[in-house]
């Protein structure tokens, strides 16, 4: 069973119906064509996008999301940003402000920063150099991911004896979070398609439930058998021998393999340690990070506290009770058992590290 949810007319050969495209650039209207991930599961609503603030504000309310899908947005957020100067006058000092706040509109994930900064010494070229980078960044990721994919499928079917395997997964690291097929959620497409995934258990994600909205979503529209989890039930899961893996994005990779990544992730990765069982980081060459040195130079976004004292426009807390709202955690590289990029793989629970790649 396929959805075949596309936010654009792209039927290239390497698509296929189920793959998601959440975002695009519309040559037609001049904008950046968004799957409002906000509305997912009900309703497929779509954003035209032609200002670097509703771009911005697109990125802060997670309309957008997912770090390599933030990294596309980033740099067609350049070209909006030329268009917009272009139709409203303005001088490059203003240009350039727009820019920097796409670039800086959501602070852990490093592929936003990266994907603006991929294209922007190419504005001396003129748009269409721009544009065409940004689309050039687009087919790359989609080809990043499903190398990743099969690579991380290699490394785990060489290590678990099982006809068919078991995973668990959190937040939603699919098709929806990239340009299409997807990291985490794209090593158990390979999984599936080799015949060799027997079910699939999928944190809901609270506070936004990314897991019960989204991965559900993208897996039920691949005929993935699953079943949605609360997120406190992930550690009792693992211990209990009902999963062989668990896999995850991630939003930044430190160069010693230190991983941040959607909050609950330390939790899965402290389970597996204690289960024995391997935890998998499948992420793009682009969110690895060689700059930042550890976990401790990486930025937690901190989200409002509206997340989690309200449900549906509700408040669920007393008033007075004030919210603590990180987005991400960090997962330090002893408990990460395998990254997998592009590039390669490593271990760094094992001494290996994404500078081994570089």
């Amino acid at each position: 069973m396929c959805l075949g949810v596309f936010v654009t007319n792209d039927q290239r050969p390497d698509r296929t119906a189920c793959d998601l495209v959440p975002i695009a650039w519309d040559e037609v209207a001049g904008a950046v064509r968004l799957l409002d991930q906000t509305a997912l599961p009900g309703r497929a609503d779509q954003r035209l996008v032609r200002s670097t603030a509703d771009l911005v504000q697109a990125i802060a309310e997670l309309a957008v999301r997912g770090a390599p899908s933030l990294g596309i947005a980033g740099a067609l957020g350049v070209v909006v940003a030329v268009d917009e100067a272009a139709r409203e006058g303005w001088d490059e000092a203003r240009r350039d402000a727009a820019i920097d706040a796409v670039r800086g509109a959501r602070p852990t994930a490093v592929n936003l920063a990266w994907g603006v900064d991929q294209v922007r010494p190419l504005l001396g070229q003129g748009r269409d150099a721009v544009l065409a980078a940004a689309l050039a960044l687009t087919e790359d990721n989609l080809a990043a991911n499903r190398e990743l994919s099969r690579r991380a499928a290699d490394w785990l079917l060489e290590r678990i004896d099982r006809p068919r395997l078991r995973a668990i997964t959190h937040c939603n690291a699919g098709a929806l979070a990239t340009a299409g097929w997807g990291t985490a959620l794209g090593v158990l497409r390979d999984l599936h398609e080799r015949g060799r995934l027997e079910l699939v258990y999928a944190d809901e994600t609270r506070p936004l439930l990314q897991g019960a909205r989204l991965t559900a979503y993208e897996l039920a529209a691949l005929g993935i058998p699953h079943v949605v989890q609360v997120d406190s039930a992930a550690s009792s899961t693992i211990l209990r021998g009902l999963v062989d893996f668990a896999v995850v994005g991630a939003d930044r990779i430190a160069a010693n393999g230190d991983t941040a990544n959607k909050v609950g992730t330390l939790g899965l990765a402290l389970a597996c340690d204690a289960a024995g069982i391997p935890l998998v980081v499948a992420a793009p060459w682009s969110t690895v990070d060689l700059s930042t040195a550890d976990g401790s130079g990486i930025v937690v976004e901190q989200r409002g506290s509206q997340e989690i004292l309200q449900w549906a426009g509700e408040r669920t807390a007393p008033e007075g009770t004030q919210g603590f709202n990180p987005a991400f955690d960090v997962t330090p590289s002893r408990w990460v058992s395998v990254i997998a990029t592009e590039r390669g793989v490593v271990e760094p629970a094992h001494g290996t590290t994404p500078r081994d790649l570089a």
